[in-house]
């Protein structure tokens, strides 16, 4: 397995909702437990309104691996590469995403404008890829 995370029975089922969402919208009973991956608190949105059950501001990713990729489309296999790096060495990070995907639905909320690229889309392949015992590759 290399560096891939330990893996039981119970670990290799697919959530039974792991989904990205923009913190800005409404929150949905649909959502389950809620978990803000960015490092920064959201722009002009108030914490009750973001309706955010755990801030995991420590596994978004570095500041210079967010300032070297800037949003930039054609840096996102770089970028998802450097990143899976990163969780990687933020085990128990991962864990505490994993556990509560284990549980029941789960949202991974983000403030960015880009919507297809982004640390939260990066973030939910990583944890897909561990949960089903096919760890993304680097």
């Amino acid at each position: 397995m290399g560096n891939s995370f330990p893996t039981t029975q119970a670990s290799r089922r697919q959530p039974s909702a792991l989904k990205i969402k923009r913190v800005y919208e409404e929150a949905g009973r649909e959502d389950g437990f809620r978990i803000l991956v960015d490092r920064l608190w959201p722009r002009g949105l108030a914490k009750e309104r973001a309706a955010v059950d755990l801030w995991l501001k420590e596994i978004a990713p570095s500041d210079d691996l967010r300032k070297w990729y800037g949003h930039e489309p054609e840096k996102w296999p770089g970028f998802k590469k450097r990143y899976f790096s990163e969780l990687r060495g933020h085990r128990e990070l991962v864990e505490t995403i994993m556990t509560k995907a284990r549980k029941g639905p789960l949202t991974l909320l983000f403030g960015s404008k880009e919507e297809r690229y982004n640390n939260a889309v990066a973030l939910k392949e990583f944890i897909e890829g561990e949960l089903s015992g096919k760890p993304a590759a680097l």
